[in-house]
């Protein structure tokens, strides 16, 4: 039997979320693309990013410096302000984020909204993601991450970075950054709560904090120094002291309620052919310690969900129920 009640709660959800959705864009250039795939299509060579979005950075940074009048003295909140309205912004797609999607210096792979993890769900299951599609992949270093982690970096890094300021704390900060996570840009909306996302916001928060602090990222110098009465430059920025492995969302998988997780597990062993051709690619080298510089992100452990885990376990699974047939 039909439970009715069920299906007009889910049906009224949906309602509030795509209203919700159409409301918080208004008036933006283009809607974001809330979740990310870095399972299809991921055995696919494409060219390392990190040159051209390396140079886009640094010469933000360069602009800056030279229009940088004396008289503001060292002032790093207004530097920080100055760095997020060149490349980020306040369109729902930062003007990087844009550059990654669709200039011809980048290679992506672009997987189709119905070829992706989440093309053959109905909508009631995959919900805002009919709407908005999933972001484009590109390679930074050797981890593949979606185009949306470069907005939640320079984007939500800096909201990051000013509640840190404001309260003086990393975990108040951080829990922050996860309540936002649960609702317009996760678990609300999506029913995904993205561990990566809660690590590239928190990198973009080091980065800003790196701009004029040594040891951010460890030994090196800030990138800055004020000299006087100008800004110069100590060291350029990399995009690769920031992303690592805990950006890929094939290796941070997110966290799924009660809608989506049975229908993504199932989704997810469809690439175990893939796994087993390359166990290698789907394993994170030296992960503790990333559970230990992240731990204070409230990220979900979901490594159950990742094919290290999963396709071990489904090859075991199918291997007991062959054995309980040919016993028959």
């Amino acid at each position: 039997m039909i439970n009715f009640g069920i299906g007009l709660r889910v049906a009224w959800r949906m309602f509030v979320q795509v209203l919700f959705f159409l409301l918080a864009t208004a008036g933006t250039s283009k809607s974001a693309a809330y979740e990310t795939d870095q399972l299809t299509e991921r055995q696919q060579d494409i060219a390392d990013a990190a040159y051209f979005l390396n140079r886009r950075v640094n010469d933000t940074i360069g602009e800056i410096i030279i229009d940088w009048q004396s008289e503001q003295g060292p002032d790093q909140t207004a530097f920080v302000d100055q760095v997020y309205r060149k490349i980020g912004g306040r369109n729902w797609v930062d003007k990087l984020e844009k550059y990654a999607m669709f200039s011809p210096d980048i290679e992506r792979i672009d997987a189709p909204r119905w070829d992706s993890i989440y093309g053959d769900l109905p909508i009631w299951r995959a919900r805002i993601v009919r709407f908005t599609g999933v972001s484009k992949t590109i390679r930074v270093g050797d981890t593949l991450i979606g185009t949306d982690k470069i907005g939640h970096f320079i984007s939500q890094g800096r909201k990051y970075y000013r509640r840190f300021l404001r309260d003086g704390s990393e975990d108040r900060a951080a829990r922050r950054s996860a309540f936002t996570e649960r609702g317009i840009f996760g678990s609300f909306l999506a029913g995904a709560y993205s561990n990566a996302d809660l690590v590239a916001n928190y990198e973009g928060y080091r980065f800003y904090r790196s701009l004029f602090e040594d040891d951010v990222v460890p030994g090196k110098p800030a990138i800055l120094a004020w000299d006087g009465n100008h800004w110069r430059f100590q060291r350029a920025f990399d995009w690769t002291d920031h992303v690592n492995a805990y950006w890929d969302e094939a290796l941070n998988v997110s966290a799924y309620d009660a809608l989506l997780y049975d229908a993504m597990q199932n989704r997810f062993t469809e690439f175990c052919p893939d796994y087993w051709r390359n166990p290698a690619d789907y394993a994170v080298a030296g992960e503790a310690v990333y559970l230990e510089r992240y731990a204070h992100l409230e990220l979900r452990d979901t490594r159950e969900l990742r094919l290290d885990s999963l396709c071990p376990a489904y090859a075991a699974a199918m291997a007991g129920e062959k054995a309980v047939v040919d016993s028959r």
